[in-house]
């Protein structure tokens, strides 16, 4: 049977999830997604809801909680995925696992999103979809990853 989140509920794990979502905005507020552009990439309050939620579940079964995480921040467009960032959730902590967060952008903006791709300074807000995929490697295991499409 799978463990009751209520019970391996950590009070601090919940501060700093608040403080790793704030970084994953500030971070996704200044994404290179191509030669010299930048985009403010927006997360709907359902997209930051559900990868918080999947973000504390992933971390409830590891030795140092969400501080031993490392994330890694994508954004996925088509065929190509873009990094955007990695985040060290607690640098004093020695890393126990890595998470790939892989974001979408909404496919309804493609047509418009197309010039971003070309050469030439540019900023312009985009909003992401609500699906997203969770990576995570164990980094002092040798099991298999987890994929988590969401």
């Amino acid at each position: 049977s799978l463990p009751d989140l209520d019970l391996l509920h950590d009070p601090e794990d919940e501060l700093l999830c608040a403080n790793l979502m704030d970084l994953v905005q500030a971070t996704l507020g200044r994404a290179p997604l191509g030669a010299k552009r930048c985009s403010r990439l927006l997360m709907p309050a359902q997209l930051l809801a559900q990868v918080r939620t999947e973000l504390l579940r992933l971390a409830c079964s590891e030795p140092c909680g969400l501080r031993g995480a490392l994330l890694d921040l994508c954004v996925e467009h088509g065929k190509a995925c873009h990094d955007v960032g990695h985040i060290a959730v607690d640098p004093a902590v020695v890393p126990t696992f890595q998470l790939t967060l892989v974001l979408r952008l909404d496919s309804r903006l493609w047509p418009k999103i197309q010039g971003l791709f070309t050469s030439g300074p540019a900023f312009t807000p985009l909003k992401l979809s609500t699906g997203f995929r969770i990576i995570k490697k164990k980094l002092y295991s040798s099991e298999q990853l987890l994929i988590e499409e969401c």
